[in-house]
């Protein structure tokens, strides 16, 4: 693929794990020498107490390729929220990656010329649950992530699908409220 890849945006939600395991990355890809990587790169200088932006590493000096950045959605609080995004999190993002390079959705080739950004959620309550389970959260964080650089790299879902589902569409918690 060698196409120019300005700036492609994929999101993917994954739940059904141990309670407050789901995953809601919102990733954006695109080449780090124009505006996506100008962006990137404020992004990185710009830190914001609660919102400390981070790139995904593997382990504790090895980030991942493409050079990938981790936003919060939450504000973080607390040492232990702190602890699970940037580790079990963290390392799940970062092989998320990893797995969207083995498989093709990223080309091997551009692994350096690329920059993701990933939109981080992580429930809050979290930090509440005794025994966490970090092999499912890790599990369903790194499947989400790689899932939601596919729909990023491959257009999903298409305008043909939007606009011929839009009124089977309704968004769940909108649903939810309907309901009441």
């Amino acid at each position: 693929m060698s196409e120019k890849i300005v700036m492609r945006t994929g999101e993917c939600l994954l739940a059904g794990g141990p309670p407050f395991t789901a995953a809601e990355p919102e990733v954006m890809i695109g080449e780090l020498d124009g505006p996506f990587g100008s962006a990137f790169a404020n992004l990185m200088g710009d830190q914001v107490k609660g919102h400390s932006r981070v790139l995904a590493l593997m382990n504790t000096d090895v980030m991942v390729r493409p050079a990938t950045l981790m936003v919060s959605k939450v504000t973080v609080k607390s040492n232990a929220y702190t602890t699970i995004l940037m580790g079990t999190v963290q390392g799940a993002i970062a092989n998320g990656v990893l797995d969207a390079v083995r498989n093709g959705t990223i080309p091997k080739e551009r692994a350096n010329e690329l920059g993701i950004i990933v939109s981080v959620w992580l429930n809050p309550q979290i930090t509440s649950v005794e025994d966490l389970d970090h092999e499912a959260l890790f599990n369903i964080h790194r499947e989400a992530t790689r899932k939601a650089l596919e729909k990023a790299m491959n257009f999903e879902p298409s305008i043909d699908y939007l606009l011929e589902n839009q009124d089977k569409l309704v968004h769940k918690y909108y649903e939810k409220a309907l309901a009441k």
